[in-house]
């Protein structure tokens, strides 16, 4: 696959209006890792009216109960992080709730946030929706150019779906809705369940529970020779508070460190952190999922955000985390 663009024709932002502290701001999701991340961050940051409401006090996936939400509080900027999520088991086991649900979210939001005049939306998407034979760094430019991983079609599709409605609305209606791609995700308030969750969390659980109970060793799935990018959700937080001020093109942009690690040396780091001394063995009839999957970030560097925070600082600060709470 060629990339069929040249960087330096293409313009990499384009300059939004900076957001007043006192705008209305609605967290869709803010109970989720990103969602609790980005309200904490909005908040130190000095923004004083930020609308959150639970699953359960409003359904998203309802047009109606969506649309009187809007309409009541009518919210000036929107960050679209609401989602159902989870690991490549759930996502294999569950394809149609996971395709719904995300769709019946997308829809509903976006759309409604158009009807009600709101002045900027951010909808957070997922690396998962590039194609499964990438070439390696992932640039924005290769989504839609090959099939995708088998086990979270649904959900990619889901994710992409959102992508081409945000900027269908931008060309149509001129709705400046924004979207970005987060590299895999970790920190505070994680899902930790060994069925359900994303690799890093469950490795961490594993770790801290085998050295809880002199176990000899921990299992990880397939072979660990896989590579993943990780990014620190206090990172993405700050990340998505700053392209809400300073990004504005129809383009969707990766977010992410540019970096990435073998599962298996992710492992040793999570099994040094947590002071583990057993043996990492293999469950090699568990799948490995796609070989490698690095973000191209020099759109999102252009743009004049970069992460700070090293692996292994966020991996331990998350231990610590996960043992306290």
């Amino acid at each position: 696959m060629k990339r069929l663009f040249f960087l330096f024709l293409m313009p990499f932002f384009l300059l939004g209006e900076p957001l007043n502290k006192d705008a209305k701001i609605y967290v869709a999701g803010h109970n989720g890792l990103v969602g609790r991340a980005l309200v904490s961050k909005l908040m130190e940051a000095g923004f004083t009216n930020i609308i959150t409401r639970s699953s359960t006090e409003l359904d998203l996936r309802d047009q109606a109960q969506t649309e009187a939400f809007f309409e009541k509080e009518k919210p000036e900027y929107v960050y679209l992080a609401a989602a159902k999520v989870g690991g490549i088991l759930a996502n294999s086991e569950h394809p149609g709730t996971f395709i719904y649900d995300n769709l019946a979210i997308e829809l509903n939001v976006i759309n409604t946030a158009y009807k009600k005049g709101v002045k900027k939306l951010l909808f957070l998407g997922s690396s998962c929706i590039y194609p499964k034979e990438c070439p390696q760094p992932i640039y924005e430019e290769y989504l839609l150019t090959a099939p995708l991983e088998t086990t979270n079609k649904s959900y990619a599709i889901a994710k992409i779906a959102g992508i081409e409605l945000c900027q269908a609305y931008k060309k149509q209606y001129g709705f400046n809705a924004i979207c970005c791609m987060p590299s895999n995700l970790y920190g505070a308030h994680d899902n930790f369940d060994l069925t359900n969750s994303h690799v890093l969390p469950a490795l961490i659980r594993k770790f801290v529970e085998a050295k809880k109970n002199d176990a000899d060793s921990v299992e990880i799935w397939g072979t660990g020779t896989t590579k993943r990018e990780f990014l620190y959700v206090e990172d993405l937080a700050l990340a998505l508070i700053f392209l809400m001020d300073n990004y504005d093109d129809e383009q969707i942009i990766n977010v992410g460190t540019g970096r990435d690690i073998s599962i298996l040396d992710l492992a040793n780091i999570i099994k040094e952190e947590t002071g583990f001394e057993g043996e990492i063995t293999h469950d090699l009839s568990k799948p490995d999922g796609t070989m490698r999957k690095l973000l191209n970030v020099h759109r999102l560097k252009e743009a004049g955000f970069t992460a700070q925070t090293p692996l292994r600082d966020g991996i331990r600060k998350t231990i610590e985390w996960y043992k306290e709470k």
